[in-house]
């Protein structure tokens, strides 16, 4: 099964530099990658040039304008961007354990979606890898993480429990580990774009897929990645989006009127 590497990120390339070189550490590689840029300057432009130069694997750099918190839009643009019918979705502040895509990939499963979960680093160690720009081993990240059984990697439990862990929050969903059929995208008409600033995107588009008849299956014990510490971002427009949820949920929406149409047709 072919796969496409989403990676979101925003004017952090020291950040986005290490979750690279843990992609490029992959037991599985994706057959690209596409960087989903929500307006960052050209320090960012210039290290993703700088691995296209060495890389093996496509990279695209999918990019507009900065005009505040535009996850939805850029995630669309990358999804519309993508080749393969396989896409798995990261932020650009993770690191990979080695397994990450290997593990995603066990799990891909047709009329399904997949949210996984991540392992937080402290402050203090988040800042000496991101000065030091070298992956330590995964069993130093997994000794430093804040939430160890997040780290922890079981293959044969992780299958056993992917339909029934959080089966009481049908809806939980991290934006920062997912894997969707990009068909089952198109669908929906991908994210919902009257969504932003920071919060719940990924929970709207998890509803809508539900409603499509798409379930969810829960990574744990897999798809391990460990999420290096920054500040939280603005709360701002958290209630106009939760409203938003509540509509989706209550009407039980499919399609968005505002997402990957007006980026691209399905292929």
């Amino acid at each position: 099964m072919k796969s496409s590497l989403i990676i979101s990120t925003y004017n952090w390339p020291e950040a986005l530099y290490l979750c690279l070189l843990s992609v490029f550490e992959q037991t599985s590689l994706p057959e690209e990658i596409i960087i989903a840029d929500d307006g960052s300057g050209s320090e960012t432009g210039n290290l993703i040039k700088e691995f296209q130069s060495k890389s093996k694997i496509p990279i695209k750099h999918v990019w507009h304008p900065d005009e505040g918190f535009q996850l939805a839009a850029i995630r669309n643009k990358a999804i519309a961007a993508a080749e393969f019918d396989y896409i798995i979705q990261i932020d650009g502040d993770l690191i990979l354990h080695y397994d990450f895509i290997k593990d995603h990939l066990r799990l891909a499963k047709k009329g399904k979606f997949v949210s996984g979960s991540r392992l937080l680093l402290p402050e203090d160690f988040s800042r000496k890898l991101l000065q030091g720009k070298t992956l330590p081993s995964d069993r130093s990240l997994l000794v430093m993480g804040n939430n160890r059984l997040n780290g922890v990697r079981i293959p044969l439990l992780s299958k056993l429990l992917s339909s029934i862990y959080k089966k009481n929050k049908p809806y939980y969903v991290k934006g920062c580990n997912m894997a969707f059929w990009r068909k089952d995208l198109f669908a929906v008409n991908g994210y919902n774009e009257d969504i932003s600033g920071w919060g719940k995107e990924d929970s709207e588009i998890a509803i809508r897929l539900i409603n499509y008849g798409v379930n969810r299956l829960f990574l744990k014990f897999g798809g391990i990645c460990y999420h290096l510490f920054h500040p939280e971002a603005s709360r701002s427009k958290e209630s106009h989006n939760e409203l938003i949820l509540s509509e989706t949920l209550n009407m039980r929406k499919v399609r968005c009127e505002k997402g990957l149409d007006s980026h691209s047709l399905s292929k």
